[in-house]
């Protein structure tokens, strides 16, 4: 009896030996333990405290009638807004990817390592919209980092990772799996676009984190939860790597805003009832319902009716997985398009560029003297309307920024003045002389949307 103990224990002793080595590699070991992963991984995971300067507002301020009547009352007083959240660790140098959530604004940024050193980091690149944002540690070298995974060879069912610092109780490591792919439109919080889902737990605190797989490696960059409750209920979302992969590029060649390709078209997803209409065997893609003149899938000969199935030869079907799709691509390079017209399908090149911003803007901002001070407008061109989510067809004078008079006559961002009492307005140098002479009772007839507007007020 004694013997075939022996003989069991020395069996085990090379797999319990292999687990201590390396990163296990198949079910077997896996089943064993996560923690030869861990220990790879999580140095490379960071605690974020960011910390900004707010300031008071009284609640009265965006009453119309109340807002003036209290302006003066009391005196408000700026406080120190803190947030806590995780980051990423991608490069020797300290380039750490995070949530723009997290440090959005922040004044103070401090990084904790996983063996509690300290850093101040500094933000090269945010962009609310992808809720992205890359930092750098200052005066960091020799870093634990991640590698970052293809996230095209990601695969539903596969074995991932969560590592964080929820509710600020510590490091945490938390397991499940891929449970969805192509998730666009369901994260909550300010991220659009596509995302990869995961049941592995995620609570307040793991955002910025990272997702990896049992390689570890990065595959994505936690950032929201599908929740009623405020804890996880299984359904988390994580912005997959190939994005983060574009920001920390665009991020070391300087750039301190993400720039996205500019599609330049008006499209929406392919259903059964419009796949049968168009005769196409299958529902999905996305149909093209317009296209901006200076669209590069213009100049590439696409045209309103068209349908594009896949972009680098990856399957769209939404057009936040489109833009996606272009985004990892990057401005500058060409990506090939799958089309379909008339039932036929073929592949056409599609160089990505950024919107135009031409004819030229024209911005005008009005002065002190001028009627409505502080009224800044722009001349509406592709980089016009992609900055301010106008229909794809504006044209006209657009106000980017109504200023405090403007906003209280009920002018708002987007709003395009079509005349002002008698003159109708064509560039917005137009705009401050109109005023005048329109004064003292002037009326400004805009557009809002479809929708026209006629506004009244007397100087």
């Amino acid at each position: 009896m004694l013997r075939a103990c022996l003989l069991a224990l020395l069996a085990l002793a090379p797999v319990q030996a292999l687990a201590e080595a390396r990163v296990p590699s198949s079910q077997a070991e896996i089943t064993l333990s996560f923690a030869p992963l861990v220990k790879q991984a999580a140095p490379a995971v960071v605690n974020i405290y960011a910390s900004r300067v707010v300031q008071a507002r009284s609640p009265f301020a965006d009453d119309p009638l109340f807002g003036n009547l209290f302006r003066d009352f009391g005196t408000p007083r700026p406080r120190v807004q803190n947030s806590l959240g995780s980051g990423v660790i991608l490069s020797e140098d300290g380039i750490v990817v995070s949530n723009y959530h997290v440090i959005g604004q922040a004044t103070d940024i401090k990084v904790v390592l996983n063996d509690r050193r300290e850093y101040s980091a500094t933000v090269l690149l945010a962009d609310e919209e992808t809720d992205l944002a890359i930092l750098k540690l200052d005066q960091a070298t020799d870093m634990p980092f991640l590698t970052l995974r293809d996230s095209d060879t990601v695969e539903v069912g596969e074995l991932v990772l969560a590592i964080g610092n929820p509710f600020g109780v510590g490091q945490t490591v938390s397991s499940g799996i891929v449970s969805g792919l192509a998730r666009s439109g369901t994260a909550t919080g300010n991220a659009r676009g596509y995302f990869i889902q995961t049941d592995a737990p995620i609570n307040p605190g793991n955002s910025g984190g990272a997702l990896i797989d049992v390689a570890g490696r990065l595959i994505g960059v936690n950032t929201s939860i599908l929740t009623r409750s405020g804890g996880s209920n299984g359904i988390g979302f994580a912005i997959p790597a190939d994005m983060v992969a574009q920001f920390v590029r665009q991020a070391r060649q300087g750039l301190t805003g993400f720039e996205r390709p500019w599609a330049g078209i008006l499209g929406q997803p392919v259903d059964a009832g419009l796949s049968e209409h168009l005769g196409l065997s299958t529902p999905g893609g996305v149909i093209i319902a317009d296209l901006h003149p200076a669209s590069p899938f213009a100049q590439a000969g696409l045209m309103p009716g068209d349908v594009i199935t896949a972009v680098d030869g990856q399957p769209v079907n939404t057009p936040p997985e489109m833009i996606f799709r272009m985004s990892v691509v990057g401005i500058g390079e060409v990506a090939h398009v799958t089309r379909v017209r008339d039932g036929a399908m073929d592949e056409v090149e599609v160089t990505m560029i950024a919107p135009p911003d031409s004819p030229p803007r024209d911005a005008t901002t009005l002065g002190n003297r001028d009627v409505l001070t502080g009224l800044s407008l722009a001349r509406a061109n592709p980089a016009v309307i992609s900055e301010l989510g106008l229909p794809l067809g504006s044209d006209g004078v657009v106000v980017t920024d109504p200023g405090p008079l403007g906003a209280r006559i009920g002018l708002q961002p987007g709003d395009i003045i079509r005349a002002i009492g008698r003159d109708n307005i064509d560039a917005p140098s137009q705009v401050g002389p109109a005023l005048r002479r329109a004064a003292p009772r002037i009326l400004i007839e805009a557009q809002r949307g479809g929708q026209r507007l006629i506004l009244r007020f007397r100087t």
